[in-house]
C-alpha cells in the first residue's frame, strides 16, 4: 500500500517560514508528478506547487514565496515557504498524480497575525 506522509505544520506568525516534509516509497519520485495542495475551511483543496514535465508549477497566491523540491536520497518531496500569510492557513497535502492519485494524510498550517 503507498504511502505518502507530511510532516512539519504547525502555528507559525505571519511574515514567517515553514518547510513541510512528505515521505513516499522510492517509486513515486520516479514519475516526477508530485507536489503539494491545501484546503483551508470552507474552501475546495487548491493546487500550491507541483512537478509537472518542464518543472515545478506554483499557484499565482504563492509565486515568489513558495519552492518545492526533492531529496532522491531521502525519499523526500519538500515545501518551503516564506512571507507567510494568514490567508496561507490550510490543511496542506502531498500528492502523486501517478501512476494514480495519492494522497497523504495532511498537516495543518496555522499564520497567525
Amino acid at each position: 500500500q503507498v504511502q505518502l506522509v507530511e510532516s512539519g505544520g504547525g502555528l507559525v506568525q505571519a511574515g514567517g517560514s515553514l518547510r513541510l516534509s512528505c515521505t513516499a516509497p522510492r517509486i513515486i519520485f520516479s514519475f516526477n508528478a508530485m507536489g503539494w495542495y491545501r484546503q483551508a475551511p470552507g474552501k475546495q483543496r487548491e493546487l500550491v506547487g507541483a512537478f509537472h514535465g518542464r518543472g515545478p508549477r506554483y499557484a499565482e497566491s504563492v509565486e515568489g514565496r513558495a519552492r518545492i523540491s526533492v531529496d532522491n536520497v531521502k525519499n523526500t518531496l519538500y515545501l518551503e515557504m516564506n512571507n507567510l500569510k494568514p490567508e496561507d492557513t490550510a490543511v496542506y497535502y502531498c500528492n502523486s498524480r501517478l501512476p494514480r492519485q495519492y494522497w497523504g494524510q495532511g498537516t495543518q498550517v496555522t499564520v497567525s497575525s
